[in-house]
């Protein structure tokens, strides 16, 4: 009985193994396999290109397939980087291939060097429009120097105006209580004043008459 479950469950397995599909990394680029089909996944190995790949779980919706190596190691990749056809196992022609894309990669940087050198060269355009850069900038600073120059200057004779401004004030008050110790002392002087004539002319009504009799008195006796 054990023997015949076994030879089913192989031949299920088998069966699998046979259906599955079977892919290929095709990126220029190394793909990398993750644990998880999400940008956090863990990364589980570097895939080269041409590496058979396994598919086991393919969903419409989702760019990650899950897929399965020669190792056994399970894992995401995402399926714009894969292919169904097989790579060419023409190492000459891969080789080959390279050494061009380099050669030619090689010649436009020699061609953009040269283009930057003759672009650089004193009485170039570029040379030209820089140095008028730097000339205006150069106007610019000079310009905010004495601007800063002429910022100081100001606050300094702002602060000297105010401590003025502050000096006349407390003179005016100083002043304005002056006059009015003035106005006081001058309203108690003729007061004073009314006083002293009030008195002498009691003093006056006072005397007068007495005077007066005792002169009509020394008439009288004559």
């Amino acid at each position: 009985m054990k023997k015949l479950l076994s030879t089913f469950f192989i031949l299920i397995l088998t069966s699998g193994s046979v259906n599955a599909e079977t892919i290929y990394v095709n990126d220029d680029q190394n793909v990398t396999l993750k644990n998880a089909p999400t940008p956090n996944g863990k990364v589980l190995k570097v895939l080269p290109v041409g590496t058979t790949l396994m598919v086991i779980e393919k969903k419409a919706k989702s760019d990650s397939i899950k897929v399965r190596l020669s190792d056994d190691t399970e894992g995401y990749v995402k399926s714009r980087s894969t292919t169904t056809k097989a790579p060419s196992n023409d190492k000459k022609d891969n080789a080959s291939n390279t050494v061009s894309q380099l050669l030619s990669d090689n010649a436009a940087l020699r061609a953009e060097l040269y283009n930057l050198k003759e672009a650089m060269a004193p009485g170039s355009s570029l040379e030209k429009s820089l140095s008028a850069e730097r000339d205006q900038l150069a106007r610019e600073l000079s310009e905010l120097k004495k601007t800063a120059a002429s910022s100081i200057q100001l606050k300094s004779e702002r602060d000297e105006l105010q401590e003025r401004v502050v000096s006349v004030e407390r003179d005016l008050q100083q002043f304005k209580l002056e006059n009015q110790s003035l106005k006081n002392t001058d309203s108690q002087d003729w007061f004073l004043y009314g006083g002293l004539l009030s008195l002498a002319g009691v003093l006056l009504g006072t005397i007068l008459p007495k005077l007066s009799g005792r002169r009509k008195s020394s008439w009288d006796s004559f």
